[in-house]
Parts: structure tokens; C-alpha cells; sequence
């Protein structure tokens, strides 16, 4: 089955995420930015908790998570620590509603456009992970570039 597969890839990737916001030297390095590099680490993170919670939750768990997009760019220094919180916390929570997700409810339409046209859940779904990995893959580089 495709949830189970999609289960185990965002629990990786987030834990991952978490790893990588654990591996970094110095706290205040999560916040850096440098020339081209406009968004810190930590502003990512906090895109991605934002980003799934919305996607995910709220519209697809009815978890009533209410997204405050422009806080995920300009909040700082939020500590290491509730960072962490929050990519646990969202691991958790797309656990739940994939388990409840049939490989039927994988066909249906994605209930709001977010894109020019309408989709299918499941095409969603494999585009938020792909949308966690590019952002992970960003942070990893932050986090060898500036992070000394």
C-alpha cells in the first residue's frame, strides 16, 4: 500500500530534519543567512512544520491547525529545542491522519486547489515530501556552509 510507504518516508525524512537542526554546532547558527543564502535554517524548519500541518492537517486530518505563513519567515531565534518539538509533533500528527487514509482516499481530489488545477491526494502527498526533501537538502547545505 502507498500510505505505508508515504508513512515511512516522511517518519525518515523527518527525522532527519530532526537530526539535522541537532547537528548544528551552535544554535544561533540555525538563524544565519549569508549573501544568497536568505533563509536560515531555522526559518525553514519552521516553513516545512507550517507547510505539512496545513496541507495535512488541517485539511486533511481536521486537525484545525491555522497557518501564520509570514511567521514561518520571520520569526528568529526560536530555540533548538521547540524546534524539535514542532518536527515531532508533526511527525506524529501525519502519522495519524495517513493511517487513516484508504488506498481510496489516495484517488480522490486534494479538497482545495492549490496549484492552477485540481489533483489527487496522493499526487499531493508524493509533492509535499518531495517539497520536505529539497527544503532538508537546503538546511544540510546551511548547516555545512555556515554553521563554524
Amino acid at each position: 500500500m502507498i500510505t505505508e510507504s508515504l508513512r515511512s518516508l516522511y517518519s525518515r525524512d523527518l527525522n532527519k530534519l530532526k537530526a539535522e537542526i541537532e547537528a548544528y554546532q551552535s544554535e544561533e547558527n540555525l538563524w544565519k543567512t549569508d549573501k544568497n543564502i536568505a533563509n536560515s535554517a531555522g526559518n525553514l524548519v519552521l516553513h516545512l512544520v507550517g507547510n505539512l500541518n496545513h496541507f495535512l492537517g488541517t485539511h486533511l486530518g481536521n486537525t484545525g491547525y491555522l497557518r501564520q505563513r509570514d511567521l514561518e519567515f520571520s520569526l528568529k531565534d526560536v530555540p533548538r529545542t521547540e524546534l524539535i518539538e514542532k518536527v515531532e509533533a508533526t511527525a506524529i500528527m501525519i502519522d495519524t491522519v495517513l493511517s487513516q487514509l484508504s488506498e481510496e482516499d489516495l484517488k480522490k481530489e486534494y479538497p482545495i486547489v492549490v496549484f492552477e488545477s485540481k489533483m489527487t491526494i496522493d499526487y499531493f502527498l508524493i509533492h509535499l515530501i518531495a517539497h520536505l526533501d529539497y527544503h532538508l537538502g537546503q538546511i544540510n547545505y546551511h548547516r555545512r556552509l555556515l554553521d563554524i
